[in-house]
């Protein structure tokens, strides 16, 4: 069965995609278990490191795509000049937007994110914004060009689980873009509760680069999202009658 997941101008086969963590940095061991025992085909790199001595471009294998992300630009502006600075290394339209103004939490800023969004779609990127999700900041967000829409299903490094879990499936069941749930992912089995809500794909990084046996819990991760999946596909997931269908107002 051909089940691509399309974003804009690109296609994957995988739906597991690697991030680039609350504080850990890429290894080897982290990418080669990613790439080869996950099978993802999208990894997320943060534009500030892109100078580094220890740039994660120099460790990520021929034919995975590089996601850019702008984490660490507080406003719309500093988003978009790290956007056309990632792009001006060749790395393409693709770019994932990350503002956020605390440093505790990383919970994005929402309004900056809406303004990044609308100026980068119309410059031509491909734009996946890391958001709460508030289903009217989503559809100001797909009114305004985003591609997907990469909803937190906790604070970033928590490995709580989708404790945002009915406002994704608002988002799944109002939106017609692909949703990838990121940040809070810290076990394959709530990488399936994600896959078989209906979402398009999942973003981990914590989970795996904390695993005393990472390949393992690569594979796990794999597999669990394309248990997952195929459940969605399976026809299981009916639509339910929302608790607010009968509410008065």
């Amino acid at each position: 069965m051909n089940d691509e997941l399309k974003i804009g101008e690109y296609s994957f086969s995988s739906r597991f995609f690697l991030g680039s963590g609350k504080t850990a940095k890429y290894t080897k061991e982290l990418i080669h278990s990613a790439v080869e025992d996950a099978g993802t085909e999208l990894i997320s790199v943060a534009v500030k490191t892109l100078d580094d001595e220890d740039n994660p471009l120099k460790i990520i294998p021929e034919g995975v795509k590089v996601l850019p992300n702008t984490l660490g630009a507080a406003t719309a502006g500093e988003a978009i000049e790290m956007a056309e600075k990632a792009k001006d290394k060749g790395l393409g339209s693709l770019i994932k937007i990350e503002i956020m103004n605390d440093s505790k939490y990383l919970l994005p800023d929402n309004k900056e994110t809406i303004l990044a969004t609308e100026k980068l779609a119309a410059m031509g990127f491909t734009v996946m914004p890391y958001i709460y999700p508030s289903l009217s900041v989503c559809r100001q967000l797909v009114e305004s060009g985003a591609a997907a829409l990469m909803p937190l299903a906790s604070t970033s490094g928590s490995n709580k689980g989708i404790a945002t879990r009915d406002f994704i499936e608002a988002l799944l069941h109002e939106l017609n873009v692909p949703i990838i749930v990121d940040a809070g992912i810290g076990r394959p089995s709530q990488a399936c509760e994600a896959m078989e809500l209906g979402c398009a794909a999942v973003m981990a990084n914590t989970a795996l680069a904390t695993a005393e046996n990472l390949p393992l819990m690569a594979q796990a991760f794999k597999n669990a999202i394309i248990a997952g999946r195929e459940a969605y596909l399976s026809g299981f997931h009916k639509e339910p009658k929302h608790i607010y269908d009968k509410a008065i107002f």
